[in-house]
C-alpha cells in the first residue's frame, strides 16, 4: 500500500477526538491522580504528594494544571494565612472514573499475562 492510500485510510485516526483527549491524561500520573481524588474527595497539594511519593512537586503541579485546564479537576484557592489550596474532581472528572475503573480491572485481570509476554 502506498503512503497516499495509508494517509487517506487513517486520516480520521489522526484527528480522532478520543486520541487527542487521551493524550492529555493517559500518562504515568494523571489517571492515578484522578482515581485518588475520587477515593479521597478534596485534597491539598501536600496530601496528593504524600499519596504518590514517587512524583516530584514540579511534575505533580504540571499534571494538576493540565487536569484543571481540561475541566477534570477543580482547584480552590482560599485567601487565608497561610494560603490554602484544595483540589477535587469536577462532574466531568467524576464521569471518567467508571472508565478508569474498568481499565484498572482489565489491567489486574491481564497483568500476569502481559508481564510474561514482555519477558520473552
Amino acid at each position: 500500500m502506498d503512503n497516499k492510500k495509508i494517509s487517506e485510510k487513517y486520516s480520521c485516526i489522526a484527528s480522532c477526538p478520543m486520541r487527542n483527549v487521551i493524550a492529555h491524561f493517559a500518562n504515568k500520573w494523571s489517571m492515578l491522580l484522578l482515581v485518588i481524588l475520587d477515593e479521597y474527595g478534596v485534597m491539598r497539594f501536600n496530601e496528593l504528594s504524600r499519596a504518590i511519593p514517587d512524583i516530584s512537586p514540579k511534575v505533580l503541579s504540571g499534571h494538576l494544571k493540565t487536569l484543571e485546564s481540561m475541566g477534570l479537576v477543580r482547584r480552590e484557592l482560599y485567601a487565608e494565612v497561610p494560603p490554602r489550596t484544595e483540589y477535587h474532581l469536577t462532574d466531568l472528572g467524576k464521569s471518567l472514573i467508571p472508565i478508569l475503573n474498568s481499565l484498572s480491572d482489565w489491567g489486574r485481570q491481564h497483568l500476569t499475562t502481559i508481564q510474561k509476554n514482555m519477558s520473552r
